[in-house]
């Protein structure tokens, strides 16, 4: 029966430093239940599929338009527009596109075809300090039974194991995936549950009970648990909301995570938004410079948490 599960995933990225330890395979997850304004991966806000159109790609041949049965896409003097609300996502432009300037993103992948991509890279994970599989989303922790099944898989052939996850679930989820997971990427974004709710779409008091909830109930196992913050300008970037993350670790989370990276805001997601038709709420926002991470890095570790770095592109 296990065998004939799916999971919905938009990406599998491999060679990935970014999202754990050593060299990793990220499976990333559709769907999630957070909106944040900075999201990295736009594809991944519903469960459905998506279309992206890639216009340094497109000859202009129009064989799109032709396949298409619902008639949603039009070719216009900038390019081909698809009508996202008469597109089936049946994937027939895809398939017929002669350059690959358009993608799906978004498929049902079984359990032992997913596995089998991810084995491949064993190599690379032995090879590295706890290399592995991390997964990610969008919220992984929204299809657990497939995640679950998927880690445990992993877990039997060795394979080290991360759950990258915003926080905003179920116990009854997150208790099917834990058992699975040597690692989990907790992302706590802003302290203040007004403002969490303004940036992301709700509030942070599930957030912060499930992360208090978590740590407890890995006391005492192999298990580890990384917070992350990204540094937004504007929003989350700022003294008052690092001190208050800092405060919460140290006092709720009693200062027993590994580590607490400050995650850099960076605009390399400009181009998926705009292949999807959609607003880049990021458009006028520059990156930080090395100096002002460095000033974020500073007032973390004056909080008292242990084992602060932070990570990302920066203007200089």
């Amino acid at each position: 029966m296990a065998n004939s599960m799916t999971g919905n995933i938009f990406e599998i990225q491999k060679m990935s430093t970014e999202d754990g330890p050593g060299i990793r395979t990220t499976v990333f997850f559709k769907n999630c239940n957070l909106t944040c304004t900075w999201c990295h991966n736009p594809e991944s806000f519903f469960p459905e599929p998506s279309i992206q159109w890639f216009s340094v790609r497109c000859i202009g041949c129009e064989t799109c338009v032709k396949v298409c049965p619902e008639h949603a896409i039009q070719m216009k003097d900038d390019g081909i527009h698809i009508d996202r609300e008469l597109c089936s996502y049946c994937g027939l432009c895809v398939e017929n596109c002669p350059t690959t300037a358009l993608r799906k993103l978004g498929e049902e992948i079984s359990l032992d075809e997913l596995f089998k991509i991810v084995e491949k890279d064993a190599a690379y994970y032995s090879k590295s300090k706890d290399g592995g599989i991390t997964v990610s989303g969008g919220e992984a922790a929204l299809q657990p039974e497939f995640v679950a099944k998927f880690l445990q898989r992993c877990k039997e052939n060795g394979f080290h194991t991360a759950l990258d996850t915003c926080g905003f679930v179920s116990k009854k989820n997150l208790k099917k995936i834990i058992p699975y997971v040597d690692l989990i990427l907790y992302d706590l974004k802003e302290i203040d549950p007004t403002k969490h709710k303004e940036f992301t779409g709700q509030s942070n008091e599930i957030i912060l009970e499930n992360a208090i909830w978590i740590l407890n109930k890995i006391e005492g196992t192999k298990k580890k648990m990384w917070v992350r913050t990204p540094l937004i300008p504007e929003s989350t970037a700022t003294q008052e909301n690092i001190k208050g993350i800092g405060k919460f670790i140290v006092e709720k989370l009693e200062n027993k995570i590994v580590r607490w990276d400050l995650l850099a805001f960076n605009n390399l997601a400009k181009d998926k938004y705009y292949r999807m038709d959609l607003p880049y709420p990021c458009e006028n926002l520059e990156l930080f410079t090395s100096e002002e991470m460095d000033e974020f890095l500073q007032i973390a570790k004056e909080t008292g948490v242990k084992n602060v770095r932070w990570s990302g592109l920066t203007r200089k």
